[in-house]
């Protein structure tokens, strides 16, 4: 507990900044002027309302979530904890993942499973090693009902070699075949088009992937690293 209260401490700090608009109640288009005027070194995505918070939530592109007073003077930067019975729970870390699940599966490599049970997403990389072996169980997952849900996360970066093949397998004419062929070393021929695998990289980044392959599971659960399917199935309850 004294661990998590210094966290706590470390996380929660409040700018010592006043934003230029004054008001009882700003609206979003104030709490987003207020920003880009106070912070103009960044992009600040999306900004919603966290009613039972009585704070306006902003997204800062490629950085922390900050939470800022409704009259848009004050903000604070770092994580929201709410107090349950059962303990603090992070809803800033609730709220990104779920930006996964509300992903449409169009835009992601996806292996389904004929009598799905259950899915899970991955933040892939087709020249990552364990990735690839993570890929040679999708059809021992696949019989256990569990669906796969591939999104990019090149891990060298965008405009790199591996990003560029990720590029050509979403865009090309079936992206589950050269998922595998470039899972198996083979060449991906080049292809371009409109593509979210700038997009994907950059919400793994958001989302706190350090690594690949990442697993997360449809309750949002972070399961980092290769695990054999029978222990995945295990974590996700099958």
């Amino acid at each position: 507990m004294k661990h998590t209260f210094s966290f706590l401490v470390r996380a929660f700090c409040i700018a010592g900044l006043m934003l230029p608009f004054r008001s009882t109640f700003a609206d979003q288009d104030q709490v987003r002027q207020s920003l880009q005027t106070a912070l103009p070194q960044y992009t600040i995505g999306s900004i919603e309302w966290h009613e039972p918070a009585g704070m306006y939530s902003a997204e800062v592109e490629g950085g922390p979530t900050l939470y800022v007073t409704k009259n848009a003077q004050y903000f604070v930067v770092g994580d929201l904890y709410r107090i349950d019975a059962d303990g603090l729970v992070n809803e800033t870390e609730q709220a990104k993942r779920a930006r996964v699940e509300s992903l449409p599966e169009s835009d992601m490599v996806v292996f389904k499973a004929e009598n799905e049970k259950t899915h899970i997403t991955v933040f892939t990389d087709v020249d990552c090693g364990y990735c690839r072996m993570l890929h040679n169980d999708v059809p021992s997952l696949n019989e256990m009902g569990i669906t796969v849900r591939y999104l990019a996360y090149p891990r060298a970066g965008v405009g790199s070699f591996s990003y560029r093949k990720m590029v050509s397998i979403w865009c090309s004419d079936d992206p589950k075949k050269w998922m595998t062929e470039a899972k198996t070393g083979a060449d991906v021929p080049e292809n371009k088009c409109v593509n979210p695998v700038a997009d994907q990289y950059q919400l793994g980044n958001e989302l706190g992937v350090r690594g690949t392959p990442t697993i997360i599971s449809k309750d949002g659960v972070f399961l980092p690293g290769y695990l054999p399917p029978k222990e995945l199935a295990s974590k996700l309850g099958l």
